[in-house]
């Protein structure tokens, strides 16, 4: 496995979260995978709140932490928002039709959980930190593919 260490930011609210977030959409592309790291309260959906304020200015982003996935559309891409922190296995992730979206961005929470099912390259956004703490930002680029 091969890390690139892309970013690394402080962020002391949730304003300048969403702002790392807006400033790192705008290397994204359609089929691009962004794996979120983060203890509850991090500030993850922050992050993706950002990236979508960039990526589908008018999205409400919410944490799709009961819906599982929130799906925010313009009229050129897709960004299908993911938080996996209540499912279990391979099976769940089957059920909810997780390798079904395609031809999207997918930012998907708690990637932790679900290493197994990560593409050979992705983003890797870890965020270290919660309630008043102030925020450690790391963005690697991420491959698992053997050369």
């Amino acid at each position: 496995m091969k890390k690139e260490l892309l970013y690394e930011f402080c962020s002391d609210s949730t304003e300048k979260t969403e702002e790392i977030g807006k400033g790192f959409a705008k290397e994204l592309e359609i089929g691009d995978f962004v794996a979120l790291v983060g203890d509850l309260g991090a500030g993850k959906t922050a992050f993706v709140r950002g990236m979508a304020s960039e990526i589908v200015p008018d999205a409400s982003v919410c944490s799709p932490t009961y819906a599982i996935v929130n799906e925010y559309v313009s009229k050129d891409i897709r960004l299908c928002h993911f938080d996996i922190y209540r499912l279990a296995d391979e099976d769940d992730l089957i059920s909810i039709g997780f390798y079904d979206y395609d031809n999207c961005i997918k930012a998907v929470e708690w990637c932790d959980k679900i290493e197994e099912a990560l593409p050979e390259k992705y983003y890797l956004v870890t965020i270290l930190g919660s309630g008043e703490d102030i925020r450690s930002i790391k963005i690697e680029k991420v491959c698992t593919e053997e050369n």
